[in-house]
């Protein structure tokens, strides 16, 4: 059975293919059970996933799945030139919109076109009624024209303007939107619509876990190699900016002679510190265990005094070790909803303590506390007049965690 499944779906693709039905198909592997991903020829914003065929009745019936397009998705589709006519670019991942415009002002027309056929336009500076007068025109001398809004998120007042070309555009023009630092809201009628027509695109920022691969990833294609522990150290540093990113890796590719691999010493001596860490950050690192991350926002933090005072910090501390030596208290005798009302926080934020109470007994956070008095003392002048708030954030930070 399984057999006949496999060669069913073969044959299925192939058919796609030989007639047209779909452009782009393709065969996958996955879990054992062969898949077709295929574009519909109407719009390549979704790829369908094939999940089981049915024989039934002398008719075949095919189940598949909606799978959207993530950003290497949509780049490949341009440089096969499989075109929509409209992009909708919106989202926080401002590096990844500007990547897609980038790879649509390459790919889609010619140098010798672009003179008449390509107009780049600013939010700011245009207004809706000019984008469609533009956009209605034919191409001169070429299978496109495109258009480019930079900046669109300015013009979000007025989107509702679009509705009737998003129902029919015209299909010899590319028209791209660059809605920066937010996302269209999708309960407005031109945010359903652009939706439903599968031209709007949301690109979120990479995930902090999911930053190593990513620079990774971006150090091979500048053909770099680098070192696990160094990867670390990038995404620590420099956050999810991944503009930021691609610029100190080409950087640290400058630096690098032949085949040398970048490794931990040498971004600690070229890349210096763009992220803004967060008291909320400090506290995951510490109740993590989390030693060489505590220490380096203990380091921000003291090069960076007026936006983290020290006080601010020794408070946020304070009052996490209370709570978390009340949940050693209640932990045994209530259920995790009661316990989170007990100690004051959010039933979401329970996991951390939980976490945190495998590494602090209630002794140590008696001494923590203790201690976190003494540094606040210290801060205002008692005991050592003479110390930074630099130095006394990382003694105490290494006291807490050792």
């Amino acid at each position: 059975m399984t057999i006949f499944f496999s060669i069913a779906i073969k044959l299925l693709g192939y058919f796609f293919i030989k007639f047209k039905y779909f452009q782009n198909c393709c065969l996958t592997n996955s879990s054992g059970v062969d898949n077709i991903h295929f574009f519909l020829s109407s719009s390549n914003k979704y790829s369908f996933e094939l999940t089981n065929l049915v024989f039934s009745e002398n008719k075949f019936f095919i189940f598949y799945k909606f799978k959207e397009l993530n950003f290497k998705e949509i780049i490949k589709s341009i440089e096969n030139r499989t075109l929509l006519p409209i992009y909708f670019l919106n989202g926080e991942n401002t590096y990844f919109i500007d990547k897609i415009t980038d790879k649509i002002l390459d790919s889609v027309l010619k140098e010798s076109e672009k003179d008449f056929n390509q107009t780049i336009l600013y939010g700011k500076d245009t207004s809706i009624d000019s984008i469609l007068d533009i956009s209605k025109r034919y191409p001169v001398m070429a299978s496109y024209q495109l258009v480019i809004v930079k900046e669109a998120q300015h013009l979000s007042r007025r989107l509702g303007q679009l509705e009737q070309y998003l129902k029919n555009p015209v299909r010899t023009t590319i028209l791209v939107f660059c809605f920066k630092g937010k996302k269209i809201d999708k309960r407005k009628s031109v945010g359903k619509l652009l939706s439903k027509s599968n031209f709007l695109f949301d690109l979120e920022l990479v995930k902090d876990y999911q930053l190593p691969d990513w620079i990774q990833n971006c150090a091979k294609i500048n053909n770099l190699v680098i070192d696990p522990q160094a990867i670390v150290l990038l995404s620590e540093f420099l956050g999810n900016d991944l503009s930021e990113i691609e610029k100190n890796i080409q950087k640290l590719k400058l630096l690098t002679k032949g085949s040398q691999s970048v490794d931990a010493d040498m971004v600690q001596k070229h890349i210096g510190f763009s992220k803004d860490f967060n008291l909320f950050e400090l506290t995951d690192a510490i109740a993590a265990m989390n030693i060489q991350k505590a220490g380096f926002i203990a380091y921000h933090f003291g090069k960076n005094s007026k936006n983290h005072p020290i006080v601010v910090t020794i408070g946020h501390l304070y009052g996490f070790f209370t709570k978390l030596m009340k949940f050693h208290f209640y932990k045994d005798n209530m259920g995790d909803s009661q316990l989170a009302g007990k100690i004051g926080v959010h039933p979401f934020f329970l996991k951390q303590y939980k976490q945190a109470s495998k590494f602090y007994s209630k002794s140590k956070l008696a001494k923590i506390l203790s201690q976190l008095r003494h540094y606040d003392l210290m801060s205002k002048g008692v005991f050592a007049q003479n110390t930074s708030h630099e130095e006394i954030l990382k003694e105490m930070i290494f006291k807490i965690m050792h």
